[in-house]
């Protein structure tokens, strides 16, 4: 695996996914002959996708010809763990006029280091159903009411439904993770010839 820290060696195109407290670095190529990085800036403005004012900006250098994104750690372990809106802009030094080149998704991760849960939504909420499910027949009380306040829990059927639903979602999850990883999945048809 070459040298990421190396500017040489830096991948081509905003990445997928970048970790919270990772030092971020990538390239842009392609628009470097329309748009020489000695006449104009390019930035990388990203927007959280759940509407909030979270933002981030990162503006690149020169890299040869090409246009070279660099983030410290220091700078990404700020990040708000998400999925964001990015597009790139490119502005003309000499006027300031901006243009956009393109746009797309990024995915902000967090750093398991920052001692937080490594499952994926639905593993969570498998586990805490798994585990009601197992105590529902020490406690199988669906309701009750205290000074006016009740509560209703769900019942066996719904908690079932439940199930299913979460544990397909971690099966796709893990497919998914499967396939990222080059690995076979319970999809893959082996074949001699």
């Amino acid at each position: 695996m070459p040298n990421l820290f190396d500017a040489a060696n830096a991948p081509i195109g905003v990445p997928e996914e970048v970790f919270v407290g990772d030092f971020i670095q990538f390239k842009i190529t392609e628009f470097s002959s329309d748009y020489s990085n000695s006449l104009h800036t390019m930035r990388l403005v990203a927007r959280i996708s759940t509407g909030g004012s979270t933002e981030i900006i990162i503006t690149a250098s020169a890299s040869d010809d090409d246009y070279l994104f660099a983030v410290p750690s220091d700078t990404s372990s700020n990040y708000t763990v998400g999925s964001y809106h990015y597009q790139l802009e490119i502005e003309r030094n000499s006027d300031n006029e901006r243009i956009v080149v393109d746009r797309g998704q990024i995915k902000v991760s967090t750093d398991y280091d920052n001692n937080v849960d490594p499952r994926h939504h639905a593993e969570i909420m498998l586990g805490k159903i798994e585990s009601i499910l197992e105590g529902k027949a020490d406690s199988d009380v669906s309701s009750y009411s205290i000074q006016g306040r009740s509560l209703t829990k769900l019942g066996i059927d719904e908690l079932l439904e439940w199930r299913n639903y979460y544990r397909r979602e971690v099966n796709e999850i893990k497919k998914k993770e499967r396939i990222t990883h080059g690995r076979k999945t319970k999809a893959t048809i082996l074949g001699r010839f």
